[in-house]
Parts: structure tokens; C-alpha cells; sequence
């Protein structure tokens, strides 16, 4: 089972600095790679609070100069609000200066908020999408190519600085309708899937879709890797968990209002953090996620791993303003306990099942 740290580095409030927010990200991502994460996975958001990084490529590659081993990605590059020949360009930069360690993840992106102001109609966003990276693929196969669609028309086009992983770096797809999830199945790609802060019965559900849009491409689950992106904490310390699970239900408000397209703010920047009907109790966020003892996180990823057959789970670390010696500490007790008791499990398991 590979494991990711997934970076969303948020802002909770004026009381951290942008500054603090991206160094704080990036020691979380350099650590990663001692405590024996796969991969580090970084978002794209922009114009509020909600996460500050514009650029994951850019994150990428100055994450690339202070690792040698893990996987560096993006999760996601909105492709609406590119222009895909550039992007192409930086994808090619990205994976040099790497040294062949990028994964390409890629979305339609959904927060109006940014679309407006990119002047992009966010209702368009998947016919968008789905024609850019047909010119992504395009570019990253082709020596020179071409293209004439909708919202791209691309007289023959060489793109010099080109990737190092041939044919192209491992693309993912943030994979939420089964539109996207048959698109991953039929050109071969890879899934982001969340089932947000719900249990063992959503991700039940979530196999169930996997499995329906693989099988209408006349393939299977496990054609593809799937990324798991989950909230996990191991402690013993009542009040740490609770920390942590306030600032994973504060990311999960602001990411609902800006889905619902009902975000608000008094001073245009920072968004208000309400409370939704959606939300759950930090009862219910403890018994539907690994939350609790390191006993009891493994046993609870073991579960998780059974029911949806990821093959990878992405955790978040970076949430809100959570104390960033205490997430420190959280990922090295990931890389000394827990990734390898779960790894031993599955493998035991799998020889049982030989």
C-alpha cells in the first residue's frame, strides 16, 4: 500500500502568514519523504484562505531540490483555468528539474469563486476539461501536434521542453461523477476519490461507482490506481484529536460553501467559516474515519482498505491551523508505526490468501 501526505495549505486566519502557510507546507513535504511517504500531493486554489498554494507544478519543483526519493504531485492542476500549450510546457519543466518523480493529477475544478475571476464560466468547466487534456495528451505524445475543438485551436505545435517519463508521467484524474471515472478507465489513467468525513458505508458506495464506470469501459477496478484522500490522526491526547478534527471540518465548510457557491466574507478575502447541515459531530468524524489510538488507526485503515481496494491513501496533514510541530511529530509516527504495521497486515494477508 503506498501512502501520500496530501498538502492543501490552508489559512485559517490573519494569524498565520502566508509565509508561515508555505514554509509550513513545505517542511511537511521534505519530511514526508524521511518518514517513508510515497508521494506528497499539492493543491491548487486561489484568491482566498481556502488553500494558498496558485501553483502546484511550481511547488513541485522547489519541493524537487530538497528530496531525492518521493513523488512529487499535483492534486489537482484546475486545466479550465490554463492554457494548455503553456501548461505543457511546465509539465515538460517540472518533470526534468524533478528527475522524473512528477504525478500529474488534473481536474475541472468547481469553485466559481475562481472561475469568475479568471473569467472562465464555471458551468463549462467538465467540456472544458475533457478537451484539454485531450491536448495535454496530445502534446505530451506527439513531437509536434495539432488540434481544432471548441475552445482550442492549435495550429501544428512542438513543445521543447518534454517530459522525462515516457510516454507521459503517471496522470491522475480527481474522479467525483462517473464521467470522470469512466474517463480515467478509458485512456488509463489514475483516480482521486474522497468520501469526505463519512464511513465504511460511503466508501462501500464509492467501490460500488469505481467498479460501474470501469466496467462500462470494458475494463476492471484495479485497471487503475485509485488515491484514497482521507482525514487520519493517531494520538492519545483528547485534545489534540479535537484539534485536528475542528480544522478538518473547517476546510470541509469552506470547501462546501464554495462548492454550493454560497461563500462569504467580509473583507473580499477571508471566507467565513459557518456551520452547515452537513456537519458532523466530532462524535461521528471519530467512528466514521481512523481517528483515535495507533492501534486503533490501523485497524480503521485495514477496514477502509478492505471495503474500497485503494492503492494508495492520501492523508491530510496540512489542515487549517494546526500546530505545525504537532503535525511534525504526527507524520514521523506514520513512518515509524503505522504505515509499517499496515503494510506487514496486507502483506500477511496476501500470503494467507496464496
Amino acid at each position: 500500500m503506498e501512502f501520500a501526505a496530501f498538502i492543501l495549505a490552508a489559512q485559517r486566519g490573519y494569524h498565520q502568514s502566508a509565509d508561515s502557510v508555505i514554509r509550513n507546507s513545505i517542511e511537511q513535504a521534505a519530511l514526508s519523504e524521511q518518514a517513508g511517504f510515497n508521494t506528497a500531493w499539492f493543491a491548487e486554489h486561489h484568491f482566498n484562505n481556502y488553500s494558498l498554494v496558485p501553483s502546484p507544478l511550481m511547488m513541485v519543483a522547489h519541493c524537487a531540490g530538497l528530496t531525492r526519493t518521493i513523488r512529487l504531485g499535483t492534486a489537482v492542476c484546475v486545466l479550465p483555468l490554463y492554457q494548455p500549450q503553456r501548461l505543457l510546457s511546465e509539465i515538460g519543466f517540472t518533470d526534468i528539474v524533478s528527475n522524473g518523480r512528477l504525478e500529474l493529477g488534473v481536474g475541472s475544478g468547481y469553485q466559481q469563486f475562481e472561475f469568475e475571476r479568471f473569467g472562465v464560466d464555471v458551468d463549462e468547466a467538465p467540456t472544458v476539461f475533457s478537451e484539454y487534456l485531450d491536448i495535454l495528451l496530445k502534446g505530451l505524445n506527439q513531437k509536434i501536434f495539432e488540434h481544432d475543438g471548441l475552445y482550442e485551436k492549435i495550429p501544428p505545435t512542438a513543445i521543447s521542453v518534454r517530459t522525462i517519463q515516457k510516454p507521459t508521467p503517471p496522470i491522475w484524474i480527481a474522479a467525483g461523477s462517473a464521467r470522470s471515472m469512466g474517463r480515467a478507465y478509458r485512456d488509463g489513467h489514475n483516480l482521486f476519490v474522497t468520501a469526505f468525513h463519512n464511513g465504511l458505508d460511503a466508501l462501500g458506495t464509492l467501490r460500488e461507482s469505481i467498479e460501474k464506470a470501469a466496467a462500462a469501459e470494458g475494463k476492471i477496478a484495479k485497471d487503475a490506481k485509485i488515491s484514497l484522500l482521507r482525514c487520519c490522526y493517531a494520538s492519545d491526547d483528547e485534545a489534540e484529536i479535537d484539534s485536528y478534527l475542528d480544522n478538518a471540518r473547517f476546510q470541509r465548510r469552506l470547501s462546501e460553501a464554495l462548492h454550493q457557491r454560497r461563500q462569504q466574507s467580509e473583507d473580499g478575502y477571508l471566507l467565513e467559516e459557518t456551520p452547515t447541515q452537513q456537519d458532523l459531530s466530532f462524535q461521528s468524524m471519530r467512528e466514521n474515519l481512523p481517528i483515535g489510538s495507533v492501534n486503533r488507526v490501523i485497524d480503521r485503515l485495514l477496514e477502509e482498505i478492505n471495503v474500497l481496494k485503494p492503492s494508495q491513501i492520501a492523508i491530510q496533514t496540512q489542515l487549517g491551523d494546526f500546530h505545525q510541530k504537532t503535525m511534525l511529530g504526527q507524520i514521523e509516527l506514520w513512518g515509524d508505526k503505522i504505515i509499517p504495521a499496515v503494510n506487514k497486515s496486507l502483506g500477511h494477508a496476501a500470503g494467507m490468501a496464496e
